[in-house]
């Protein structure tokens, strides 16, 4: 029987996203979010409501010319990935750090830890703050922590790494280095991959099946790999089982809309004519769904986050290619999803789209209003068929697994 405490924030969507999937560890199938669990004290509750709501306000404020880029830019100083390049000790704790740990002396986070060493099982966190607040409030049980990035900045290790005990699944090899270069120490850290959904995983061939097809009109890539296609896949079949189906992933701060507008727009001959399909996931704000109800679009919302993870979930086994920014999505293209990177919001996401860039399964967006014509350029060239190909084969799809494996080994 699954015996773990499984801890996020509800703050945007990708600690929760990360952490949705290791529900088959969490007890009674309950994940535990950090900053809204009942009970909460009031001014535990008031600290994380600050952050979420700056987070939310500089996130949509970065669209203003030059005031917004500017303010953006100070704020994200403060989480700044540092170039790993030379290597060198990086131990030194930042600004970020020293202030979470100034507020844990004020015994921010102790009640949720005096709640949950009642039960000592595995702590897992898929948001590094509760990690230490475990470890720093003397949580008895063994501490994880969940990375969703493809590098993390300082903010991610302890005040003190050599002599901390929290254990980190790390979703790349950077990620694993990068924690040694903080201090981490080598047995404290597991290199996964990050955790996709399983019931993604369990149908991820016969969903790349269908997607290839949609992804290779002109059988261009097919001509060039059909060898390999075969190999790895078997037979494709004749006609996909859905129209081509991009799927636009609006962040959890709802700052980027507009480009979801303009796609829509962009592609709504195509869309009336049944020759493409548009989904424009939303997730649980109800201004949102207004928003694109009112354009016409067919959505995907939530009222609670399990459930629009779960339709999220669902939805991206008929999507053909994901339009994202590089958030802690950009681990599904694993599944074989090819993705078109939206602008970054903050340090973290910029090295997520070179990792994805790198791997050779996504390309940075052109101008939305026109999609239309380049992205159909890319789709007739059998582009977008060998990078869902290159994020199948060069992604680690294993992690939810890899990570229940060490996990029961503390049960």
């Amino acid at each position: 029987m699954p015996r773990a405490w499984v801890v996020d924030v509800n703050m945007g969507y990708g600690h929760q996203r990360t952490a949705h999937p290791l529900k088959s560890l969490a007890i009674e199938g309950k994940i535990i979010n950090a900053n809204s669990y009942d009970g909460i004290p009031k001014k535990d509750r008031k600290i994380w409501k600050v952050s979420q709501r700056f987070y939310e306000f500089i996130s949509r404020f970065k669209k203003f010319p030059l005031i917004g880029n500017l303010a953006f830019s100070i704020f994200d100083a403060f989480q700044k990935i540092l170039n790993f390049y030379p290597k060198r000790d990086l131990s030194a704790p930042n600004f970020a750090l020293k202030r979470n740990y100034s507020l844990f002396k004020k015994d921010w986070g102790k009640d949720l830890i005096d709640r949950l060493k009642t039960k000592p099982v595995p702590f897992i966190s898929t948001f590094f703050v509760p990690a230490f607040m475990a470890e720093f409030f003397n949580y008895p049980g063994e501490i994880f922590c969940v990375v969703c990035d493809a590098d993390i900045s300082r903010s991610w290790a302890p005040l003190n790494p050599p002599k901390s005990r929290i254990k980190y699944f790390a979703p790349t090899e950077r990620v694993k280095e990068r924690l040694k270069l903080y201090g981490v120490k080598t047995e404290n850290i597991f290199l996964t991959g990050y955790p996709l959904p399983a019931e993604n995983v369990k149908n991820i061939k016969d969903d790349l099946k269908q997607r290839i097809v949609n992804l290779d009109p002109q059988k261009k890539y097919f001509e060039k790999y059909e060898i390999l296609i075969k190999d790895i896949l078997g037979d494709l079949p004749q006609k996909p089982d859905h129209p081509l189906t991009i799927m636009f992933a609006v962040g959890g701060a709802g700052a980027q809309k507009e480009i979801g507008d303009k796609i829509l727009k962009s592609l709504a001959p195509k869309i009336k004519t049944g020759e493409v399909k548009v989904i424009i996931s939303i997730g649980v704000k109800k201004e949102l769904k207004e928003y694109f109800l009112e354009r016409g679009a067919e959505i995907i919302f939530g009222q609670n986050i399990n459930d629009y993870f779960q339709k999220f979930n669902q939805a991206l086994r008929k999507t053909d290619i994901l339009w994202t920014k590089p958030s802690e999505l950009s681990f599904y293209t694993a599944l074989g999803l090819p993705i078109v990177i939206a602008p970054t919001i903050g340090s973290q996401e910029e090295f997520n789209r070179e990792w994805l860039l790198q791997l050779g399964s996504a390309k940075i967006q052109e101008n939305p209003a026109y999609v239309q014509e380049w992205l159909f350029d890319s789709l007739n060239s059998g582009w977008f068929a060998e990078a869902a190909m290159q994020g199948f084969i060069e992604g680690e799809k294993m992690g939810i697994f890899n990570i229940q494996k060490i996990i029961s080994k503390y049960l």
